[in-house]
C-alpha cells in the first residue's frame, strides 16, 4: 500500500462536481482531504490518496481527465 499527496486545482466550471467523492467510489483508494481553499472562481485541494500504486495512478489519471489540474506534493526531506 502507498500514500501519496496531490494538489488539485479546480477551474470555476469544475468546482461543483463531486470529483473526490467519485474517485473514492470508482477506484480502490481512500481519499483524505488534508486542506482546501474554495471560492466561486477557483478551488485548491490538498488530497491524500491511500491504496496500491497502480490504483493511485489510475485515480490521478481519471481526475486529470475530468479537467482538474493534478500536481504531486513533494515530500519534505526533513520529516
Amino acid at each position: 500500500m502507498a500514500v501519496q499527496r496531490f494538489y488539485l486545482t479546480y477551474s470555476e466550471e469544475k468546482i461543483r462536481e463531486p470529483i473526490i467523492y467519485t474517485v473514492g467510489h470508482k477506484f480502490r483508494v481512500v481519499t483524505n482531504i488534508r486542506g482546501a481553499s474554495i471560492s466561486d472562481k477557483i478551488g485548491i485541494v490538498a488530497l491524500e490518496l491511500d491504496g496500491s500504486e497502480d490504483e493511485i495512478r489510475k485515480a490521478v489519471q481519471w481526475i486529470a481527465e475530468q479537467g482538474v489540474k493534478v500536481e504531486p506534493i513533494e515530500k519534505n526531506v526533513i520529516e
